[in-house]
């Protein structure tokens, strides 16, 4: 069996693979064709299906598992599969079949507790801890990208990756600059994502949730937190409220906090994304 890691140009493919992208279109001369997103536990990989479309359609799904054999051409400069016949894999599980982050994630969710820990004011460690207990959060975290699957840290498991990141930028941030009130940042570090698991749907392909696409991630954290602050001090609750609104918008940061959150958070998404250079 094919892994995606493993294609090159001009090899057969054959391997069981996740659908996390489906389009029926249409060439310029009128036929239809299907554009698809393959993706395992490797990596992703664009495919085509141009003959037998109607039959094959009917074969399988967005988010399903399937079986794929085909050839791997080059188009536009990037690896693409034309598919010559593709199956349901009903024994295989979808959600297994998408790219998972490199570190350990047990070990991510002992430094999100670490963190959380670290908050001392009585208010903001209860609400933060609120989420700490939360089973469906702390699931949703090791299974959601940062950004939806074509984002920073766009694989399963990128969300908790990306917000322990923000977090220990914030801490030590925080600990080079005594002036800046650390629970404040690092509470807002450690929620400010949270939005995301009302978001975006579970993999393989993260596609937005319809109150995701309409309210955005931003929107809907500030509403999770609110649900759960409302012991919280009114100007603290305000202070927190805003960092993690402000963490896309720098323009519109008011405090020291929220603009510290959003370099943290443009930092570790850049150092995700951006080509490493060879040294030359």
């Amino acid at each position: 069996m094919t892994t995606i890691a493993e294609l090159a140009e001009d090899r057969t493919v054959e391997g069981v693979f996740a659908v996390t992208k489906k389009e029926r279109r249409r060439t310029r001369a009128g036929a239809s064709y299907l554009a698809l997103e393959l993706s395992d536990a490797s990596g992703r990989i664009d495919a085509r299906v141009w003959s037998d479309v109607d039959l094959l359609d009917q074969r399988f799904g967005e988010g399903d598992a399937v079986r794929v054999l085909g050839r791997v051409e080059r188009f536009g400069g990037r690896l693409q599969v034309q598919v010559r016949a593709v199956e349901s894999a009903e024994d295989a599980d979808p959600a297994k079949l998408t790219p998972t982050l490199r570190r350990d994630a047990d070990e991510l969710d002992g430094f999100f507790e670490f963190l959380a820990a670290e908050i001392t004011h009585p208010g903001l460690a209860t609400v933060v801890d609120s989420f700490v207990r939360d089973a469906e959060i702390r699931s949703a975290l090791r299974e959601l990208p940062a950004a939806g699957a074509d984002g920073h840290h766009g694989y399963a498991g990128g969300l908790l990756e990306h917000t322990v990141g923000v977090a220990t930028l914030c801490r030590e941030t925080a600990q080079l600059h005594p002036r800046l009130r650390a629970d404040l940042l690092l509470g807002a570090a450690l929620l400010h994502d949270l939005g995301r698991v009302r978001e975006l749907g579970r993999g393989p392909a993260f596609r937005q949730t319809e109150e995701g696409r309409l309210l955005g991630h931003v929107h809907l954290g500030l509403r999770l937190i609110e649900e759960r602050a409302r012991d919280l001090d009114p100007a603290v609750l305000a202070e927190l409220l805003h960092a993690i609104a402000a963490h896309h918008d720098r323009p519109a940061a008011r405090t020291a906090e929220a603009g510290v959150l959003y370099h943290a958070n443009q930092l570790d998404a850049q150092a995700a994304t951006r080509p490493v250079g060879n040294g030359d």
